[in-house]
């Protein structure tokens, strides 16, 4: 057996249980550290496929910057785990049917794309040089120039969802308007109260 063919196996297998482990888990910060582990398994596959430009990016960009952003989002989210373990049980069939629905989506997807498996994917794409870099740049700002900019409007998105859940208040927490008590005017602060003299 050929040492790619065992490498691939391994890391393929550790994927599969890693992305697993990120739905599986109640703990929120251990998930974002199993997708970390997800993201440097899938890089090794990019490495595989002879993509060393999107695994080395995959490794810079998604496990050096995304999921640092992820994690500093999920410890300031407010997360109730007793809750979100309640829901679960609640939501289960509608779980099942959607990844039901998204697996023969994808398997239909993939049957109707990839049915002629003779047919070398290289050859149908502009290739401008012997750099990957260069063609995959090539290639992504040409013909998948639209799906490009909709993932980009995508992650803008999910940015300013992030930043909307973090400006969330709880309302069993008291937090300091430093703008009102700086504002504040000495009658409002001091209130001088007179004692009526006691008969005797």
């Amino acid at each position: 057996m050929n040492i790619e063919l065992i490498v691939f196996f391994i890391f393929s297998s550790l994927l599969v249980l890693s992305s697993l482990a990120v739905i599986l888990i109640n703990n929120p910060v251990k998930s974002a550290i199993y997708l970390v582990s997800s993201f440097f398994f899938s890089a090794v596959l990019w490495l595989l496929l002879n993509a060393e430009f999107l695994s080395i990016i995959l490794i810079l960009v998604y496990v050096g910057a995304v999921m640092v952003l992820f994690l500093f989002v999920v410890m300031m989210l407010d997360i109730n785990t007793t809750e979100a373990r309640d829901g679960f049980v609640k939501y289960l069939p509608i779980g099942i049917l959607v990844f039901i629905s998204i697996a023969g989506i994808l398997s239909f997807f993939f049957y109707t794309q990839f049915s002629d498996i003779n047919e070398d994917i290289t050859y149908s794409i502009n290739i401008i040089g012997e750099d990957n870099t260069k063609n995959l740049g090539y290639v992504l700002y040409t013909e998948y120039i639209l799906a490009f900019e909709i993932a980009a409007i995508l992650l803008l998105l999910g940015i300013i969802s992030a930043i909307t859940l973090t400006q969330q208040k709880s309302i069993s927490n008291k937090y300091q308007n430093p703008s009102e008590q700086v504002n504040i005017k000495k009658s409002e602060r001091l209130k001088i109260m007179k004692d009526k003299e006691e008969k005797l």
